[in-house]
């Protein structure tokens, strides 16, 4: 339900497709956002309760999917059976342990969804074999250089000129699940100066469904040798996976990628977390019950790092 909106709003709502007012805080739509890269977008932003009211500046967490993640937008889901993440609710219940954060989250593009979030550089380093085989089944070949250009060239100044953001790399985040935990890991790397730290839950490493082992051969690779070339030290990335469903598939790509991390230094429970949580399948659900984890490992307030110690047996 459209609520009433304190004047300092009001102008945001003049000039976005609707805003949404809760306890949890409020949402801005704009739902036809021009790109020069990407022709358009649907972009949410969340903004938690109290902004209005004062004068601080905010942390920036980018969301992939942003379609399936509100409990404030439940109708917008398009996750079967209209499962959201309760991203807003999440925070809210939070509070005092996370440092003040802005959710600025970009739909998926439905049918080009994998197309939009595949690492383009990846995909470049793949057999040409492999290459076709993508193409074929998802309709063309990745565009996901131009939808991060996209997020950094055009949506992240827009953000940081109309709200309180803190716009450094260090207050600067993005967090997505499957193939948006993919192209949140690809942000990190191609603008290392622009993002402090990922959150890739259930990260679909295999591409495609299903994965064969000549897959899992050429395509494990691939993700190596540009994780090798491009991860700066100096960020955290959180990695994690469900042992059920499709999840279950992760284990050999996520062992190999956490091996690689160890191996180019990264401490983890410091620098990483890759954590598994048994019985926990691929779907919004999953994912609402641990966002908790991910967001402070991220976002949390000084005296919350005792669980690092913790994070690091999982």
């Amino acid at each position: 339900m459209k609520a009433a909106l304190p004047a300092v709003l009001a102008v945001l709502f003049r000039t976005c497709a609707a805003a949404f007012a809760g306890p949890a805080g409020v949402l801005v739509d704009y739902s036809d956002m021009k790109s020069a890269y990407i022709g358009s977008a649907h972009v949410t932003v969340w903004l938690p309760a109290g902004y209005a009211a004062g004068k601080g500046r905010y942390a920036v967490l980018y969301m992939q999917d942003g379609q399936n993640l509100f409990d404030l937008a439940p109708a917008r889901s398009t996750a079967p059976g209209g499962k959201v993440w309760g991203v807003d609710t999440a925070i809210a219940a939070l509070a005092g342990r996370l440092k003040p954060v802005i959710v600025v989250a970009v739909d998926h593009m439905g049918s080009e969804r994998a197309r939009q979030y595949v690492p383009q550089a990846v995909f470049a380093r793949l057999p040409e074999a492999t290459r076709k085989l993508l193409v074929s089944q998802y309709g063309g070949v990745p565009f996901s250089d131009d939808y991060l250009r996209f997020l950094v060239k055009e949506l992240k100044p827009f953000v940081d000129r109309t709200y309180r953001t803190e716009p450094e790399r260090g207050s600067t985040f993005v967090m997505g699940s499957s193939m948006g935990g993919l192209i949140s890991l690809y942000a990190l790397t191609e603008y290392p100066g622009v993002f402090g730290g990922a959150a890739c839950l259930s990260t679909h490493w295999p591409l495609t469904l299903p994965a064969a082992a000549a897959q899992e051969r050429d395509i494990l690779p691939a993700f190596e040798d540009d994780l090798r070339e491009k991860l700066a030290a100096g960020h955290r990335i959180w990695f994690d996976r469900g042992s059920a469903g499709l999840d279950a598939s992760y284990k050999p790509y996520q062992q190999r990628i956490d091996a690689l991390l160890v191996s180019m230094g990264w401490r983890p429970g410091v620098d990483f977390v890759s954590k598994t949580y048994p019985d926990a399948g691929h779907d919004e659900n999953a994912w609402r019950a641990r966002l908790a984890e991910p967001l402070l490992f991220l976002l949390s307030n000084d005296g919350e790092q005792s669980q690092a110690d913790e994070w690091g047996k999982s």
